[in-house]
């Protein structure tokens, strides 16, 4: 089947259903990356596993970047560069985010995480996502532009206790 067959294939099932069919691949994808996880973690321990995704997240970063950046034609300020977080794998599909504009700072909060929950109902402990967050993070910026700078105020293992997982921030350097 050509590319072409496939764009037709989309046709058929309406355009207003294409966001459906985006979020239903985009979660099949983070579950192949938690059952990836989930099997490393089980034969090498938690500390493997996080190494292991914190590198494959941190080339994952700049990948994506630079191929958003092309598709949507975003140009190397901050403010492209949140765009094309916002259109990210990563960011698309979290529920319960909080993004906001503070000075020359944007702020990302993550209010409740899909992911921890679901460790958590599994029986499992809380994911130390920091590593592997920060490293996507900054090499999803880093495509952008050098300067961006990003900070993490929160993010798994640090203390989760005031009903929010994680707190990003992203600005210029100045």
């Amino acid at each position: 089947m050509s590319r072409e067959e496939d764009s037709e294939l989309l046709k058929e099932i309406g355009m207003d259903r294409i966001p459906d069919l985006v979020y239903m691949h985009l979660r099949d994808l983070w579950a192949v990356d938690g059952l990836y996880y989930l099997g490393i973690e089980k034969r090498f321990g938690t500390e493997a596993a996080t190494e292991i995704d914190a590198e494959v997240w941190k080339v994952m970063g700049k990948i994506e970047a630079r191929r958003l950046k092309k598709f949507l034609g975003l140009g190397d300020d901050l403010d492209s560069m949140i765009k094309g977080l916002k259109y990210s794998g990563w960011a698309m599909d979290l529920e319960d985010k909080e993004w906001s504009k503070k000075d020359d700072s944007v702020l990302l909060r993550i209010t409740d995480c899909r992911i921890q929950n679901t460790r958590l109902k599994k029986g499992l402990e809380v994911f130390p996502c920091k590593k592997v967050r920060w490293g996507f993070l900054k090499s999803f910026a880093k495509e952008f532009n050098e300067d961006i700078e990003v900070k993490c105020h929160k993010c798994p293992p640090d203390r989760i206790d005031d009903g929010k997982w994680c707190k990003w921030e992203f600005r210029m350097r100045d």
